[in-house]
């Protein structure tokens, strides 16, 4: 198989508009005759479904939680990049673009990545037209502020809950045309795989959460906005229910999978506090901008910390190693998140952890609290301190808060060419479900950028150009009494059916928890030949074992969570050996992708670029057989491969 990426022709930063100028177009009258499945309601997918129903295209839309405002996208919290230079400061689309390939370690498609930046700023324009209040200056312009890895401000936020104001400025739209009858919301709807009709991409089977039904929906094209699979590690900032389902169908119905073990550690988060944990709390990296990450110099003074027998704010300054600032002084703590959390490891490695488990580092805001004031602080960041004290016991205004690196984002995903259009024609895929924009380590505040772009700027012309490409004499052809939708929901309803049959004696949490652990052992922050070869024959066993031992209570036709759970691990049981697989392929270190035996005498990541400056792209084969490996090549013009240094 051949990777087309489709990438337009000419200079990059005329790629895009010379490519809407020539892509196939509906008329306005002929768009009612197509329909269209979105599945997914968050940024990506709240975003595709408003715009192409305004366009006029029939669009379901599908999510499992009870409402599309429950999507994950609800929790970012600290903002959303765009080059509008309103700080005056130097920023620019091409100085997003390059910013952005740089913080991906070069492992991103070029092509893909300027069109983010160029429709940045439009982003802000659409979401303030729907009322999104993102903060101001005292002059009446949107305020910026910074992140990782840029050394501009061009942040927008609103406060600690830009994602949430975001989502509702989407869900405000979507609404908007589900009133108008454009859009048919279908809430508590998992899809369980895709249809395929002659090769393309035709519809859905789904179950309905609430009563068991399975279901058929065609389409004349599919677009999956489901989000990553960073639950694949049991223990990430994830909400429970994300997962990799969707995105694992369809791989297995041909649509290749790119970059799975490129997955994102994001270093400030609260620690883990025991064994009972379903999830981790994201603590904004946004707070970097005046808190100041530290340990104390030598190990007994962090071990007097840990046993609770030393106040933190104890230990006197020169005591303090702020370490981000002292290995890299020109971005300090606003240094790029793989850098910034196997910083935070190696730290935590070293003895000077002080956290009870000894994985855990200060974020303190007491320089900044007297420089600044408390009020102006409890302005910036006083939702993100009331949940860190909700959590934690401890007040954040007069004590550090301790944090340590947890699983978060997800940079690999189903393979794209430049229309976001999967290897399956007619199926695309959308923000974080794909995997063309962060490369080997995203950003801060560029997912919330990714998903409206995907779903506000691109999908509207890529998606007209595939339908325009097929003829309105295909519009509606294809419904669901079609012979390849009896055979694939038998397929899903087999699968299901072979799960409450096991009636083992071990819970689908359980096994979840065990996979997690192998995963976040031998493929997270550090990941290694030897590790990763047990890794992959761990994971094995233990598929084998779920699929002789789960339990799973209860019928099919019925409201049933444990059987959504098990179907969901099941699938990350298959993927975390895809990842593993890719993780061991990928001789090299690269953003979020650290091998132990590529790196610096100093620790960093040393990449390799003769032999992988490529996407890799796996094709499913069969259930007992290795999945095929296609690479895309990276070609880089306007962002030079150069060591990667923050320093």
């Amino acid at each position: 198989m051949k990777l087309d990426a489709k990438i337009p022709e000419g200079p990059l930063s005329e790629k895009w508009a010379n490519h809407k100028f020539k892509i196939k177009l509906v008329n306005p009258s002929n768009r009612r005759k197509y329909k269209v499945i979105v599945v997914g309601s968050g940024l990506a997918g709240g975003a595709a479904a408003a715009s192409l129903a305004e366009m006029g295209y029939n669009v379901s839309c599908f999510c499992y939680q009870d409402s599309p405002r429950r999507a994950h996208s609800i929790a970012a919290q600290g903002g959303i990049n765009a080059a509008k230079n309103y700080q005056n400061d130097g920023d620019s689309v091409h100085r997003l673009f390059y910013d952005t390939v740089k913080g991906g370690d070069y492992r991103a498609r070029e092509a893909n990545v300027y069109r983010l930046a160029e429709v940045s700023t439009s982003i802000i324009d659409q979401c303030v037209a729907q009322g999104v209040p993102f903060a101001r200056e005292y002059g009446g312009l949107l305020a910026n502020r910074s992140f990782g890895g840029a050394q501009v401000s061009r942040t927008f936020y609103a406060r600690g809950q830009t994602g949430q104001q975001l989502l509702l400025g989407a869900y405000s739209a979507l609404s908007r045309q589900i009133g108008l009858g454009q859009v048919k919301m279908y809430n508590r709807h998992e899809m369980l795989d895709v249809v395929k009709v002659d090769g393309h991409a035709k519809g859905i089977i789904v179950r309905n959460l609430m009563t068991g039904t399975i279901e058929r929906h065609a389409a004349d094209c599919v677009i999956l906005a489901t989000g990553g699979y960073g639950n694949v590690f049991f223990l990430s900032t994830n909400a429970q229910g994300c997962n990799v389902t969707a995105a694992q169908r369809a791989y297995k119905r041909g649509a290749l999978f790119a970059n799975p073990c490129f997955t994102q550690i994001h270093p400030t988060c609260i620690p883990v506090h025991g064994d009972q944990q379903s999830k981790l709390t994201l603590m904004s990296e946004s707070l970097r901008n005046d808190g100041r990450i530290w340990v104390p110099k030598d190990a007994e003074t962090a071990k007097k910390i840990r046993e609770g027998n030393l106040e933190p704010n104890s230990v006197p300054e020169e005591g303090r190693d702020y370490f981000l600032e002292r290995k890299y002084p020109s971005f300090g703590n606003l240094a790029p998140r793989d850098i910034s959390s196997r910083a935070a490891k190696e730290a935590c490695d070293a003895g000077l952890g002080v956290a009870k488990t000894g994985l855990g580092v200060f974020l303190d805001f007491r320089d900044s609290i007297i420089r600044e004031g408390k009020q102006t602080i409890k302005e910036r960041y006083g939702n993100l301190f009331d949940m860190y004290q909700c959590i934690s016991g401890d007040n954040p205004y007069e004590t550090p808060m301790m944090i340590f690196p947890a699983v978060h984002y997800t940079m690999g995903g189903l393979w794209v060419d430049y229309n976001l259009e999967t290897t399956v024609p007619g199926l695309f895929a959308a923000g974080e479900a794909n995997f063309s924009d962060h490369g080997a380590n995203r950003l801060g505040a560029s997912a919330l950028m990714q998903g409206l772009a995907d779903g506000y700027f691109v999908l509207p012309y890529t998606v007209g150009n595939y339908l325009g490409e097929q003829g309105i004499a295909a519009a509606g052809k294809v419904t669901t009494d079609a012979p390849e939708f009896e055979a694939v929901e038998k397929d899903v309803r087999g699968r299901i059916d072979r799960l409450l049959s096991i009636k083992g004696t071990e819970s689908p949490r359980s096994f979840h928890k065990r996979l997690g652990q192998i995963i976040w052992d031998e493929c997270g922050m550090a990941r290694s030949k030897e590790g990763l070869e047990k890794a992959i024959e761990q994971v094995k066993a233990l598929r084998e074992e779920f699929w002789q031992n789960v339990r799973v209570p209860g019928e099919a036709d019925e409201l049933n969570p444990e059987l959504e759970r098990a179907g969901r691990v099941a699938d990350f049981m298959e993927f975390g050996e895809l990842m593993c697989r890719d993780a061991l392929m990928r001789d090299e270190s690269c953003g979020g992708h650290f091998r132990v035996e590529h790196q610096t005498d100093e620790g960093e990541a040393v990449r390799d670029d003769e032999n992988f400056a490529f996407v890799g792209a796996w094709q499913y084969v069969g259930e007992s057989e290795a999945p095929t490996l296609h690479k895309e090549p990276l070609i880089f013009e306007a962002a030079k491969p150069s060591v990667r240094s923050y320093k």
